[in-house]
């Protein structure tokens, strides 16, 4: 074992490199209960303390090195940008202290490119509401992370789950003044109830292979912004079980954190264009398990803030810690309270602002993070395997093949709805039978069903359209005059005039679905 004095040393020699950067001399350390981190220039060494916890253990030489070559294997895939290398310290005959060299290693380093604090989002999330641009790169992010974890067992994770529930009930226990006895008990019941129900839906997606070796710690501290697209950073290295799990439960991180911080129409964009571009909507019986999940990220982090108040000394950071853990415990709660199921269908002609509608209500609709948006100019694309925006082959729009998009949406939304989460279809919706149908399947699952019709001039369907940029529609003004000539039937869905601005579109909807 190194014993504490060495590493001193090592911390030494890190505080005495020089900067290759003129514009930041000063080398700057920063410390966390794990890791000391060292800001030299354009790089930074990360080093892991000699300790051991009951999640983690760095108490031995050989325990370091391995977690320094662990943290560049699980962090590189997806920040290539950031991780270097591991280095080994050595120490040489007369005392001086190297990077590899011909000496003996007595510590280990990650080396890393330096980014900048200000960068990291959860500091951008202070600053103002992310767009659906930073939105579309995190879904992105998310994906391609869990396309590379390596595939895991479901029944581990299962049995994690359960064992993090009994941690979390004695946590919350060691806290009456933070949290309420009744309310702790009442969350750990509820969970208890929700994890017995879900056992068979977690492992038969273990055996699709949708438990995988994750991230682990996907919140906003934990990704930065590198030539603005965002880069996720520090795995979870130091144990595989903690890092396993569904790739939903690595991803209700994220949008917890989001909704958490107050970016709730982020935390939905996230949500739904994650889908959207994955095959879960293969699976979509799997959202039945994201209030779980999402409960679970942010009782986690609550208990970690009270156990983070109870070492600040500073009276003014303990209470900020406080009241952060009484947050995240509120927001469990909620995230496994009922909710009603609800299904609103938006239809209307090309160029009505039907998606931007459904995206405007869909925060609002359901349990968090929001309704899942489903269209079909999405759902065309994805049949077909092409990009959203590539623009179909004229077959695809034959009454066959839009009727196989119908239909392939419509089980989804019923499966979706089945699994406790509301849904908004966006849809033309030009027949009398396509309308009746989804109005059907709310019924069957007895689910709350609006219809909203939007209109608006006809000069304005052909302006919208023809300002369309990357977006998965292919309507053009010649579509919409055809549309036009469309004989609808029988419409009896709520009327919204969409000739507006988006606010206002999204107002007179709300209106309606307040008052039905």
């Amino acid at each position: 074992m190194v014993h504490s004095q060495t590493q001193d040393k090592v911390f030494e020699f890190l505080m005495g490199l020089k900067s290759d950067d003129p514009e930041r001399p000063d080398v700057k350390r920063i410390d966390t209960h794990a890791n000391v981190i060292f800001l030299v220039g354009s790089k930074a060494y990360k080093v892991k303390r000699d300790v051991k916890f009951p999640f983690l253990d760095y108490s031995t030489l050989a325990l370091r090195e391995e977690a320094c070559k662990a943290e560049i294997t699980f962090n590189k895939p997806n920040a290539p940008q950031v991780y270097l290398q591991a280095l080994a310290i050595t120490e040489c005959a007369d005392g001086t202290l190297s990077f590899g060299g011909d000496g003996t290693p007595i510590d280990w380093a990650v080396q890393m490119n330096r980014f900048e604090r200000r960068n990291e989002l959860d500091v951008q999330a202070d600053k103002a509401a992310f767009g659906d641009a930073l939105c579309e790169d995190l879904a992105d992010m998310m994906l391609a992370a869990h396309n590379e974890a390596p595939v895991r067992d479901g029944d581990g994770f299962f049995e994690g789950l359960a064992s993090y529930v009994e941690q979390n009930d004695a946590a919350f226990h060691e806290h009456p003044d933070l949290f309420p006895a009744e309310d702790v008990r009442h969350l750990t019941e509820t969970s208890r109830t929700v994890l017995s129900s879900l056992r068979d839906l977690i492992l038969h997606r273990g055996d699709q292979g949708l438990i995988r070796r994750c991230h682990g710690d996907a919140h906003l501290r934990n990704i930065v912004l590198i030539d603005q697209k965002p880069v996720l950073f520090d795995a979870v290295e130091f144990s595989d079980a903690i890092a396993t799990g569904d790739i939903l439960y690595d991803l209700a991180f994220l949008l917890m954190d989001l909704w958490e911080r107050g970016q709730p129409i982020a935390a939905n964009r996230v949500f739904n264009r994650y889908l959207d571009k994955s095959r879960l909507d293969d699976h979509p019986e799997g959202l039945a398990a994201l209030p779980f999940f999402m409960m679970m990220r942010a009782a986690i982090r609550s208990k970690i803030a009270a156990s983070a108040a109870l070492a600040q000394s500073d009276p003014n950071l303990r209470q900020s810690q406080q009241e952060q853990a009484r947050k995240y415990f509120r927001y469990s709660l909620e995230f496994l309270s009922p909710a009603m199921t609800r299904l609103v269908a938006v239809g209307g002609l090309s160029g009505t602002g039907k998606t931007t509608l459904a995206y405007a209500l869909a925060p609002t609709i359901g349990r968090a993070p929001g309704a899942r948006v489903l269209r079909t100019d999405v759902m065309r694309k994805k049949i077909l395997n092409i990009p959203e925006t590539e623009k179909a082959p004229p077959e695809a729009y034959t009454r066959d093949a839009s009727n196989k998009v119908y239909h392939v949406l419509d089980d989804t939304i019923q499966c979706v709805l089945a699994a406790g989460h509301s849904a908004i279809f966006d849809a033309v919706f030009a027949s009398e039978n396509e309308r009746r149908r989804i109005e059907g399947i709310a019924d069957r699952v007895e689910a709350k069903f609006q219809g909203l019709w939007l209109i608006a001039p006809e000069a304005t369907l052909k302006e919208r359209v023809t300002r369309r940029l990357d977006d998965a529609s292919d309507a053009t003004t010649d579509v919409i005059e055809s549309q036009l000539g469309y004989e609808l039937g029988q419409l009896d869905w709520k009327k919204v005039n969409a000739g507006g601005s988006r606010q206002e579109t999204a107002e007179r909807a709300e209106a309606i679905l307040r008052t039905t």
